[in-house]
């Protein structure tokens, strides 16, 4: 059976920007571009219009910024997207506030055209995180610092934090199976498990609030 079209917004201030992305993933199957937004908050507008799949979303746009943008989409939308922040540093702190507050990756605005069709069409469908040692870099230089640990580290299983700690290094489903000599079917449930004790949406945000309390970290 043949999966529908992706459906993206494109939000960013720079009109160039808008017009390269939507050249880049128009030309590509089973991707459709159908909205864009020039603000923080009228990326919120469009996608309540549009209901996409995925939003690339500016960190840094004038008004409502990305990571508002992003906060007020995942509250306020009853099916909200995944929203990849599109950034110019990798390392810039904005992105990692957007992490926390529940997009689920990032990208490059210098990435070529094969990386941002592939990081869509990765966060739209796969399991695994969207540039995981980039992500572990992040962690790195902006989580808290000696954290008082969250009531969910005490409520997680002795396997349940090791499928976590595991999903930290951007393994999939069926990689952390593998790696633990256990069915699919059993990761799968223990994933759902992780996300629920921590509150999350979606693994990127358990991944970042397990760097948060100092449950993992870069080298785990």
């Amino acid at each position: 059976m043949t999966r529908p079209p992706i459906r993206i917004v494109l939000a960013d201030d720079e009109r160039m920007v808008r017009t390269a992305l939507r050249a880049i993933l128009s030309a590509e199957a089973g991707l459709g571009v159908v909205g864009e937004a020039a603000t923080g908050a009228e990326a919120v507008s469009v996608v309540r219009e549009t209901v996409p799949d995925v939003v690339l979303m500016d960190v840094r746009m004038p008004g409502v910024d990305g990571i508002r943008a992003t906060e007020q989409i995942l509250a306020t939308v009853t099916e909200p997207p995944r929203v990849v922040v599109v950034t110019t540093f990798e390392n810039d702190s904005y992105v990692y506030d957007a992490l926390r507050a529940g997009a689920a990756g990032f990208l490059l605005k210098r990435a070529d055209a094969d990386t941002l069709v592939r990081a869509v069409r990765l966060v739209a469908h796969s399991d695994t995180l969207l540039f995981p040692s980039a992500v572990r870099t992040l962690a790195a230089e902006h989580a808290r610092a000696n954290p008082a640990p969250p009531p969910w580290v005490a409520r997680l299983t002795e396997r349940e934090g090791a499928v976590l700690r595991l999903m930290a290094t951007g393994l999939t489903n069926a990689e952390i199976a593998a790696r633990m000599a256990v069915g699919p079917a059993t990761v799968k449930t223990h994933v759902a498990s992780v996300l629920a004790k921590t509150g999350s949406r979606d693994r990127t945000q358990a991944v970042i609030r397990a760097y948060d309390a100092g449950f993992t970290g870069p080298a785990t």
